[in-house]
């Protein structure tokens, strides 16, 4: 197989599109600054590199600005790609990263989707920030914190009715912001605001946050959630233990070769 590169859309839905991620199989890891290169070149949320490093796959994700160390969508794009391209006959797959290792699956119900075995961020109950209200432009019910701010707010209608101002945000509490609600057709939506000063498509890596949080408010181990950006986003959670499992499906918009 010449293509090396692929662009896959993940946590697709009906009517949802997904998050959008790079692919970029090697054959051995490339050094950080030119993998940053290529990710900046690239231009999409996040690139994924990923090469076979003996008994499983390395695996590292850039923004066009940033390694980040933990990326759910760009697992289950990366997943999907080796899943249904390379070696269709598998039914899972293992990635080590720098935080440790991770398992991909198909479902038992549907071999299409993929669920990602990622390990659980539960956050904390934290005072609200002083200029968090203005800074959203509501009222949040409860604020929590762990790797990101979880922001909680009384409706669906509230989560998608947002429009802060992300650099200020950002720059003010100095963390991504994930803020959430109860959904009107699902268990709960949420939105996220990155480090990288813009609202993140899906983010899989979130629902380890959220997860342990709505859990323990509906007192549910299985879950269902959408992440209601302008693209939109599926995700069929259940929380383990300390692991959060993500199930979604991905597709792939294109492919071809990238020439160094």
């Amino acid at each position: 197989m010449s293509e090396n590169y692929f662009h896959a859309d993940a946590f697709i839905g009906e009517g949802l599109r997904g998050n959008p991620a790079g692919v970029y199989l090697l054959k051995k890891p490339l050094e950080t600054a030119e993998m940053q290169a290529i990710a900046n070149e690239l231009c999409l949320p996040e690139t994924a590199f990923v090469w076979d490093d003996g008994d499983m796959h390395g695996i590292r994700w850039f923004t066009p600005s940033r390694e980040v160390d933990l990326c759910g969508h760009g697992t289950l794009a990366t997943a999907h790609v080796l899943l249904s391209v390379v070696n269709p006959a598998l039914h899972d797959i293992r990635f080590r990263f720098a935080g440790g290792e991770l398992y991909v699956a198909r479902s038992a119900e549907d071999r299409e989707r993929l669920i990602l075995d990622f390990p659980s961020r539960p956050p904390q109950k934290v005072a609200e920030p002083a200029a968090l209200a203005a800074l959203l432009g509501t009222q949040p019910l409860e604020v929590w914190q762990a790797t990101a701010m979880l922001v909680v707010l009384e409706s669906e209608a509230q989560v998608r009715a947002l429009q802060p101002d992300i650099p200020a945000l950002i720059d003010q509490l100095g963390c991504s912001v994930i803020v959430t609600a109860p959904g009107d057709n699902v268990d709960f939506v949420s939105r996220y605001f990155s480090l990288d000063c813009s609202e993140d498509p899906v983010t899989g890596s979130a629902h380890c946050t959220l997860m342990p949080y709505w859990v323990g408010r509906l007192g549910r181990q299985v879950l269902h959630a959408k992440q209601v950006s302008s693209r939109g986003g599926e995700l069929f959670c259940e929380l383990k233990g300390e692991r959060t499992l993500l199930g979604g499906y991905a597709r792939i918009f294109l492919r071809g070769e990238i020439n160094l």
